[in-house]
Parts: structure tokens; C-alpha cells; sequence
């Protein structure tokens, strides 16, 4: 090296080293506006560590420690906040939801979750007859299972109808079974399996006659749910506000939103306007699905003209394409060639854009498949970089999981197994049951495995229940149907739902976890996540969360705290 090029390179040394020192100071001469304190403060940094208090600036965490000194930075009007000793943990991230859409009807709709009698769930209708208009429709659109019921069943339309009479009334399960009173049934215009297609097929009795319950997919059930009449814009945002309050109350703070069955781009209105207007309480990265079969290249390009990966803030952007990318590889069976084809040019044109994207896919028998095609665009793409992330796959074999880690795939899994385990069980007996989702082995492996629960048709819309269901696998019905062998630890769940659903999208620089520089997004716990009986920690509730250090949802005792309008 020449004396010139040695001076040059101490000089560039000298000035990164001043300028970090310089920033180092800067940090430490900011004063707090808010301290936590009393508390026990798990950052979920790399050594996941737990600290006494935690002070916020501008927004950001500007340091953790002990009470004492964090104290020391609270500015003349810093507000200080007595923990009482409970936990905090980073704002949690489901990262695959269908939250926009399930935010548009949740102040309709009538919700079974957690539901523990089908008598209860049905008094819930009844109460809706009461209150709703003769005429209207009641709908519940999905979160439930007969599981969970003590009666072990579900209901039948004669049943619901004689408990709403004056009421046209539609009753969805996950993505296989929908009921409708026989109101509903004349109001849609539904008398034969021809009015339920492609694949639907109505249940008949004895006597040939329909019984009210539709055997159909996702796909046939979406278009049957498209029919339904649409809350005005105004409802719409005025329900998504409800519903993403009730995230918070939760501890979420953030959402990888996949789009889904029934989403157009008319159905991103409300959540836009939340955005538009400042008014939204969780970060939303969304993803956009192909509307329609048949032509889901020439959609998605014409959607995304003017949407670059990552276009918006801080509060909502582009996630990219996802999860139904072309429609033969979303109906969970053996995808065609055809259906090959046109999904490899869709990722290999996702690929030269620089797209992330989500893809729902279920069966480990033709997830080479897929595979395959992303291992060809890696050749002249750098997929790896692109943060990938395959969806489900509950039953991914070792060397499924090895092949995603080569690509640099994610893994989302959700927690569909907990309403969904019994199935499981007799579709692949209980010692394979047992070792599904392979989430143990997996990390081990060194994949980044990110937490999430597709609700809300197929699934509660609680991440602690999630939480719950991945370190113990048992299902709603209180079946235990995966062993503890392929059981995250506590802190590996929470990261999942925290930094690696942050990765998800794109956000892992600035929000996650708990560390000096990056967004105070945080959940004050009812109890403590760490050490309560893992049967309880479905029970678990924010009672006091933060986004970029505003309150968003206050509870008891900090109930003074809470935004006006909030409850």
C-alpha cells in the first residue's frame, strides 16, 4: 500500500470513528419523554436479554437498564410509568393475517371465537336478531370449529333459523363448509350445486332435499361470500378502527396483511384511509393477491405499476405479492403443469422487480414443486435477498426444511393446527402428527421461522393463543397432537411473533425488538410470558401498548392512559 492510499485509509478510519463517537453522545445528551420502569423488560435482542426500565425519545427506545439510571434521562416533563413489576415485551407482529379484510366487517359480524358451547354461540345470534334489523343479514364468517364446543358439533339450519327467524343468515367454517338458513338460501339465489361452483356441492337429507350446509373450497365460498351485501366506506373504516384496536388490546403493534379470498382493490379503501388520515394503531405491510384466475400475471403487473417494493412509511407499505400468487397452486392439490408454468413466470417476473412475496402452500408431497422453480430464477436473481416466505406447510419434512434454508426462505406458520390437529391426526396418524410443524428442527437448522395466525376464518385472531399452541400443540378441543419435541422454546416463540415476523416485512431495522434506535413499540402483559403456566398463556392481554411510544390501548391499571374513544 502507497503512503498516499495508507494515509487515505487512517483518514477514512479517524472520521467513521468520529462520527460514531459523535452519535454516541448525541444519543446519551437526548432526554426521555417517557420512562418505564419497576418492570421486567424483555428485549428480544440477540441474547434476549431483561432489563428493569426502558426510556423512550422522539418515538424510539433511547436506552434500557435499571430503573435508577434510566430515571436519570427522563427530561423536565418526561412522563414516568411505575410497571408495577410486570412485563413488557416488543409490540407483536402477526405476520400472515387477513386482518384488512377481517377489519371491514368486524363491527357486523358476529364472532364465535373462542366460543366454548355451540348454545353459547348461538345465543350470540339470537342476540343479534334482536338488535340488527328484520332483513338484515347476521354473518359469521369463520374463526370457529365445532371443536371447541363442548357439544362437539355444529349447528344446523334449522336451529339457527328458529333463533333468528326474520333474519337471512350465513355461518362459515375455515374453508370447507358454509350453512345458510333458508332466508339466506332464496336471498342468493342458491337452489342447486350449480349455483355454488366451481366444486361446491350442497349437503341433501334423506329425502333429497338441501339441509342448508355447502360442502365447498375456498374458492367457492369466496364467491358466495362476495354476494353478501357491503358495508358502506364509512362502515368500513369505522370497523377497521374497532378492529385494530382490539389487536392492540392484544399487544399488536404490527401486521403482515396477505390479502386473500374476497380482496379487491376497492377493499383497501378503509385501512388507506386510516393511513391517510393518521388514524391507524398497527403498522400494516400488505401483501396483494391475484384477484382473479386466469390471468394473474397481467393483474398483478397492473396493480403494482405504481407500487415499488416497500412504497409507503413507517406505518403502511408494499409488502409485495402474495399469498395466492396464481390460483392452481392455492387449492392445496396436485398444481398442473400448466399451473407450474405460469406460477414460474409470475416468481421469476416477481423476482426481477425485487419483490418480496408470501405464498400459501400446504402439502409437503409437491412443495418441490415450488422448489424447483425457485431454485431456476436463483441462477439469475438474487431470491435469497428477497425474503421469500412460504406459508403453512405444516407438515414439511427435514429435507423440505434444509432445501427452504439453502434457498434463504422464510417459513411462516401459523397457528391453524390448533382448530385443525385432529385432522391431522387422522389424515397422517398420530406418531407423524406428532412431530408437525417441525418448528424445533427448523431452527436448528437455522431457518427463520416467523409466528402468525391466517385468522380470521380459519383461526382465532389471538397471538397468545398462537403463542400457547407453539410451545404446548394442543388443539382448541384439547388434544395434544404434536409432541414437545418439535416445540420452540418461550424465547424462540416470542421471536418468532416479534423479530422474525419484523423480517417478514422488511421492518427488522426498526422495530422487533426493544433496542435503543428503534420504533417504542411495546405491550405492557397481564402476566408474565416468561414464567406463566403455559395453559395460561392464551389468556394473556396487553394492558397497556404503545405504538412509537403513543398510547394506543390503555387497560387497567393504566386505564387513565387510554386514547379518547378508547374503551
Amino acid at each position: 500500500m502507497s503512503a498516499l492510499n495508507l494515509y487515505a485509509n487512517l483518514l477514512a478510519r479517524t472520521l467513521i470513528v468520529a462520527t460514531l463517537s459523535l452519535s454516541a453522545g448525541i444519543a446519551l445528551a437526548q432526554s426521555a419523554d417517557t420512562i418505564l420502569f419497576n418492570g421486567k423488560i424483555l428485549t428480544v435482542d440477540k441474547d434476549f436479554s431483561t432489563e428493569q426500565a426502558l426510556a423512550i425519545a422522539h418515538g424510539q427506545v433511547l436506552a434500557t437498564g435499571t430503573s435508577a439510571a434510566m430515571k436519570k434521562l427522563a427530561g423536565d416533563k418526561a412522563k414516568l410509568i411505575d410497571l408495577g413489576g410486570r412485563t413488557v415485551i416488543p409490540g407483536l407482529t402477526d405476520g400472515h393475517i387477513h386482518g384488512i379484510r377481517a377489519a371491514l366487517t368486524f363491527g357486523t359480524e358476529v364472532n364465535w371465537i373462542g366460543a366454548p358451547t355451540l348454545k353459547e354461540a348461538l345465543e350470540k345470534i339470537g342476540q343479534a336478531a334482536k338488535t340488527q334489523k328484520p332483513g338484515s343479514w347476521i354473518v359469521v364468517a369463520g374463526g370457529w370449529t365445532e371443536e371447541q364446543f363442548a357439544e362437539k358439533r355444529r349447528p344446523t339450519a334449522a336451529e339457527v333459523a328458529a333463533i333468528a327467524p326474520d333474519h337471512p343468515v350465513y355461518i362459515q367454517h375455515l374453508y370447507d363448509w358454509l350453512l345458510l338458513t333458508p332466508k339466506a338460501m332464496e336471498a342468493l339465489g342458491i337452489h342447486d350445486d350449480s349455483d355454488v361452483t366451481p366444486g361446491g356441492k350442497l349437503e341433501r337429507d334423506a329425502d333429497n332435499k338441501p339441509t342448508g350446509a355447502v360442502i365447498a373450497n375456498g374458492n367457492a365460498l369466496g364467491k358466495i361470500f362476495d354476494k353478501l351485501p357491503k358495508p358502506t366506506l364509512a362502515q368500513q373504516v369505522e370497523s377497521s378502527k374497532k378492529f385494530f384496536t382490539e389487536m392492540n388490546a392484544l399487544g399488536i403493534t404490527g401486521i403482515v396483511d396477505g390479502g386473500g379470498v374476497s380482496m379487491y382493490p376497492a377493499n383497501y379503501q378503509a385501512v388507506f384511509k386510516l393511513w391517510h388520515d393518521k388514524q391507524l394503531s398497527v403498522r400494516v405491510a400488505y401483501h396483494l393477491c391475484a384477484p382473479k384466475p386466469g390471468s394473474e400475471l397481467a393483474d398483478l403487473q397492473n396493480l403494482t405499476q405504481l407500487l415499488p417494493q416497500g412504497f409507503g412509511d413507517a406505518m403502511l407499505h408494499f409488502n409485495g405479492p402474495g399469498e395466492i400468487l396464481v390460483w392452481a397452486d392455492w387449492t392445496d392439490g396436485d398444481i398442473t403443469p400448466d399451473g407450474k408454468a405460469k406460477l414460474a413466470e409470475l416468481l421469476r417476473w416477481a423476482a426481477s422487480k425485487g419483490y418480496t412475496i408470501q405464498i400459501h402452500w400446504n402439502p409437503d408431497r409437491t412443495v418441490h414443486d415450488l422448489f424447483d422453480i425457485v431454485e431456476d430464477i436463483e441462477k439469475d436473481y438474487p431470491v435469497q435477498n428477497l425474503r421469500w416466505t412460504v406459508l403453512h406447510l405444516y407438515n414439511a419434512s427435514e429435507d423440505s426444511l434444509k432445501r427452504m434454508k439453502s434457498l434463504g426462505l422464510v417459513w411462516g406458520v401459523q397457528d391453524g393446527l390448533y382448530f385443525g390437529g385432529e385432522l391431522l391426526q387422522r389424515d397422517f396418524g398420530a406418531d407423524r402428527a406428532r412431530m408437525m410443524p417441525r418448528i424445533a428442527t427448523a431452527m436448528k437448522l437455522g431457518l427463520t421461522v416467523a409466528g402468525g395466525t391466517d385468522a380470521h376464518r380459519v383461526s382465532s385472531y389471538n397471538p397468545f393463543v398462537a403463542l400457547q399452541w407453539y410451545l404446548d400443540g394442543t388443539t382448541i378441543g384439547g388434544v395434544q397432537t404434536r409432541g414437545p419435541e418439535e416445540a420452540p422454546s418461550r424465547q424462540q416463540a416470542l421471536t418468532m411473533y416479534t423479530r422474525n415476523s419484523a423480517f417478514m416485512a422488511h421492518d427488522d431495522d426498526r422495530r422487533g425488538t426493544l433496542e435503543p434506535g428503534k420504533f417504542a413499540d411495546l405491550a405492557v402483559l397481564s402476566a408474565d410470558y416468561l414464567t406463566a403456566p403455559v395453559k395460561e398463556i392464551g389468556k394473556i392481554k396487553s394492558v397497556l401498548t404503545m405504538v412509537g411510544g403513543e398510547v394506543v390501548y390503555a387497560a387497567a391499571p393504566f386505564g387513565s392512559m387510554a386514547p379518547r374513544g378508547d374503551h
